[in-house]
Formats: C-alpha cells, sequence, structure tokens
C-alpha cells in the first residue's frame, strides 16, 4: 500500500465527531482525489501534512515548537517524505525529529483532528492530519534546525502562546487521554 492509499484509508475511517471535522475530511478526500500528488509538497494547490503534539500526562504539559519560518508556536509537524509508509510514520518522524526525542508514542485511535490552514506561496494549503504523542520517562528534547525554540508550557498556558488550531488540538488530546483542562 502507497502512502496516498494508506492516508485514504485514515481519512476514511477518520470520525472528528463534529460536522466542521467531516467537511475538512471531505474537502482532504476530494483533494486527493483531484491531485495524485497531493501528498508532496510539489504539489501547489497544497499537500496533505502530518502533525503531532507532544504531551506529558504526568506533569500536565505540552512541548511546543516557535517555528523558524512561521516564527509561531506550533506542534511538530511538517510534510511527508518518500520513506514515509504511513501517515502514522510521518507524523511519528516528524515529532521524533523536531522534538529530538526519542520513545515517542502516539496515542491510539488514529488522527486527532484535521486542520487546513493557508501558506505562503507557491502553494497554497496545508492539509494537516494532526496525532498526539507521549513522551517517555526522561526522554529530553533537543532543538532541531527548524525550530528557533522548544519548549514545554503547562496545559493552561497554550492559549497564551499559540493559535486556535494548537489550541483545539490540545484539547482534543486531553480528551482523547480523559484529562480536563
Amino acid at each position: 500500500m502507497s502512502l496516498r492509499e494508506d492516508t485514504v484509508s485514515v481519512l476514511g475511517s477518520y470520525d472528528g465527531g463534529d460536522a466542521q471535522q467531516a467537511e475538512l475530511r471531505s474537502t482532504y478526500l476530494d483533494h486527493l482525489a483531484e491531485h495524485p500528488d497531493g501528498m508532496w509538497k510539489a504539489c501547489r494547490a497544497g499537500h496533505v501534512t502530518a502533525s503531532a503534539l507532544v504531551v506529558d500526562p504526568e506533569r500536565g504539559r505540552v512541548l511546543l515548537t516557535l517555528h523558524r519560518k512561521l516564527r509561531m508556536w506550533l506542534q511538530m509537524g511538517g510534510h511527508c517524505e518518500p520513506q514515509d509508509t504511513t501517515l502514522t510514520a510521518a507524523a511519528l518522524r516528524e515529532a521524533t525529529e523536531e522534538s529530538g526525542m526519542a520513545g515517542l508514542t502516539l496515542l491510539p485511535g488514529g488522527p486527532v483532528r484535521l486542520d487546513r490552514h493557508a501558506i505562503p506561496a507557491p502553494c497554497h494549503w496545508h492539509l494537516d492530519v494532526q496525532y498526539a504523542a507521549t513522551a517517555s520517562a526522561g526522554a529530553v528534547e533537543k532543538i532541531s534546525d527548524e525550530s528557533l525554540d522548544l519548549r514545554w508550557f503547562p496545559y493552561d498556558e497554550v492559549a497564551t502562546v499559540a493559535d486556535a488550531s494548537v489550541v483545539r488540538l490540545m484539547e482534543g488530546t486531553l480528551a482523547r487521554l480523559g484529562e480536563r483542562r
């Protein structure tokens, strides 16, 4: 199975729980049907990306990266690569690369959310499939070349530094973990 086929399968079984997420799911599937290259950065109409919010439930905190180009606090994530065999593998690879942490574990249940956001030209859209990952005990973060900073934030501080997309992802992650904010 190709990465594109895996992505279509993941999206086909995704249930985001509300009408907005269902509409995004349809948008993503339509995009992939219309654009055979819709998984790759080279697709200027937009492309699927994979990300993961790294959480430490024991300490009630979230690891965010200050993105070098966008200068925003975001979850770890980015473009799918030819070596990625599944969308979950792409999300885990991106989270591992950008956090510098080995031993991350994606939460079961597939993606937590979908988020479609505009990006600067020459492309138009990132169709982000957002997962969540937990850090292993004793794991130490390390800033990557794609980041200006990497920092743990208590759950209640995320909304003061990150945009609404990251806040919604955190809320969905906490719901999946069975935690309250």
